[in-house]
């Protein structure tokens, strides 16, 4: 069993057995058994809302027999930041335990470790591009890209060096 917090304090324990993944199906139509295909796994990390609802249905007996009651909006409401971080990592653990075969235990495990190696590697490349971006130079060239550059008025009795050009689409008489 894993553990983690959410941002009202509340310690919730994920256990996942078979009457947990009858419970998560039947409230959320999410089969988590789809972990061994490899599909779930990115879809829980990349999906906060459906990662929460699936964490909310494993939870639910606690949820319903806290006091008062954690109804599945509160449970949201508590659900931001470093507590969808820790749940997400305590169910994908529990998941990966539950397997019934020890070389898909062992798979997914690897799975998991490469999703979090590629994950965090786009972060990385993430932050360096938006360091890049929001650099002074940068900024710079931004603004100077966006703003006309500024002509020199015209003082009286200078005469441009410039003639206008004819337009060359104007009709004659």
């Amino acid at each position: 069993m894993r553990q983690f917090k959410d941002n009202a304090g509340r310690t919730w324990t994920v256990d996942i057995n078979v009457a947990t993944l009858k419970r998560v199906r039947g409230l959320t139509g999410v089969d988590l058994m789809q972990v061994i295909e490899g599909t779930l796994i990115e879809k829980l990390i990349r999906d906060p809302v459906l990662l929460c609802d699936v964490v909310y249905a494993v939870c639910k007996p606690e949820a319903d027999a806290a006091t008062p009651r954690v109804s599945d909006e509160e449970f949201g409401k508590a659900m931001a930041g470093d507590a969808i971080e820790a749940a997400t990592q305590a169910v994908l653990d529990e998941l990966i335990s539950f397997c019934p075969s020890p070389r898909d235990r062992a798979n997914l495990g690897r799975v998991l470790q490469a999703t979090n190696r590629v994950l965090d590697k786009a972060r990385d490349l993430t932050e360096k591009r938006i360091q890049t971006l929001t650099s002074e130079s940068e900024l710079d060239k931004l603004v100077n890209r966006m703003v006309p550059s500024l002509q020199e008025p015209q003082t009286s009795g200078s005469s441009s060096t410039s003639v206008p050009e004819p337009l060359a689409s104007t009709p004659g008489p």
